[in-house]
Parts: structure tokens; sequence; C-alpha cells
């Protein structure tokens, strides 16, 4: 991730495309029924958009055809759900494919899936199943693992376009998993830490809008808790 343009044979980079627009047909309407009903939610939208565009244009070099870099949806997939997140997620990567020549267009589905649909899906899964734990602890994790299960994404659709001679798709996806973990557990990491920062920044900013969001309760005095 992101895999660059033209590198995905078909049937694989069309298939990736069937499987992302109805995700994102899915997430605009829940986009447009929460903008709707509280217009002060694009400040935080435009906010997590562009915490992802930043994060996610931090590359270096990894799997041939690819590389490794934070994901930056850890953020919207806690502030907004895993919907949502792949609106934000697409148009992050389409900007990028077009104005950085990060990523591609016959790859944008792909890359979509990986980065926008998948790895936000479990990192919002995580963020659920840990709500007896710490907020921030929450935060870190659904960041961190958001980030590595792309990269799990990723090296499952580079394995099932480029299957070992002997092994086949698994034997390839080993390939890829390894290589990739050499860079993205700490690049994980780093990310869950930054996204726990920014985080707090929002919750001392915008408690009222957290509050909107089911982020946050109205305590008993007027005030508000995580």
């Amino acid at each position: 991730m992101h895999i660059m343009e033209g590198f995905l044979p078909s049937p694989w980079w069309y298939l990736w495309f069937i499987f992302t627009i109805p995700v994102l047909a899915y997430g605009l309407t829940k986009m447009r029924v929460l903008v709707e009903k509280n217009p002060d939610i694009k400040v935080l939208l435009a906010l997590a958009g562009a915490f992802t565009f930043v994060l996610s244009a931090l590359k270096m070099p990894s799997v041939t055809g690819s590389c490794s870099h934070p994901t930056g949806t850890g953020l919207a997939v806690v502030l907004f759900g895993p919907a949502i997140t792949a609106v934000l997620a697409s148009i992050v990567l389409l900007f990028q494919a077009l104005l950085l020549a990060h990523g591609g267009l016959t790859t944008w589905g792909a890359n979509v899936a990986s980065m926008g649909i998948v790895g936000p899906f479990i990192g919002y899964a995580v963020w659920k199943l840990t709500s007896k734990m710490s907020t921030r602890v929450r935060v870190f994790l659904a960041a961190a693992v958001a980030d590595l299960a792309t990269y799990v994404v990723t090296s499952l659709q580079l394995a099932l376009a480029f299957p070992a001679k002997e092994g086949g798709v698994l034997a390839s996806f080993k390939i890829f998993a390894s290589i990739f973990a050499v860079t993205q557990v700490p690049l994980a990491i780093t990310e869950g830490i930054v996204t726990v920062i920014v985080f707090k920044y929002i919750l001392e900013l915008k408690r009222d809008v957290l509050v909107e969001l089911g982020l946050l309760k109205k305590s008993a005095a007027g005030g508000a808790r995580a």
C-alpha cells in the first residue's frame, strides 16, 4: 500500500473496484445524514481527512510495486466509524494518485479496500471490543491495528495477483507479509501514539461535538466525560 498504477493484472484490479463501490455508496449516505443532523461535524470530517492524507503520504519503499507508511485512518474510524472512514480514505487516495503519483487510478479500488475499508473495519472492531479499557488505550489499539490490518490485506492482494510458483497464494502471502512487517510494525506503534495525541487535542477543543457523536457522555453537572 499504496499499490502503484498498473501493477495489478486483470481481473484483480477491477474486482477490487466491485468490492469497494457499494461500501462507498453506503458511507456517503451515512456522511450526508450525519452532516445534515449536525453541520458542525464538517470541521472534524476535514480534520480526520487531513490527518489521513498527511500520514499516508509519508512513505518508504517496501515490497516491489508498493511501499510502507502510516495510514492515518484510526482517528476517523474512532470518530465516525468504518463506513465514513472509507469515504474519507477514498478521497485521500484519489488525490494522492492524481497529485503525488502515490498509488494509481487502476489500483484505486484495491488501495481503498485495504486502507479505507478492511483496515478501518478491523480497527473499529478493536475499538468496540476494548470498551472497558481507558480511552487512550482504545484509540492507540484501534489506530495501530487498523494500520497493521491494512498491510495484511495488501499482502493478500499481492499474493492473489502474484502467487508463488511453489506454494501458491499462501507462500506468496507469507513472503509479502514478512517483508512488510519489518517496517510496518514500528510504523503502526508510532501511528497509534500520534493518533492518541491528536485525539486528546480534539477532546480539549471539540468536546461538545464528541458528545453529539456519542463518544462522550454528559455528566450530571452538565459537563462531559469519556
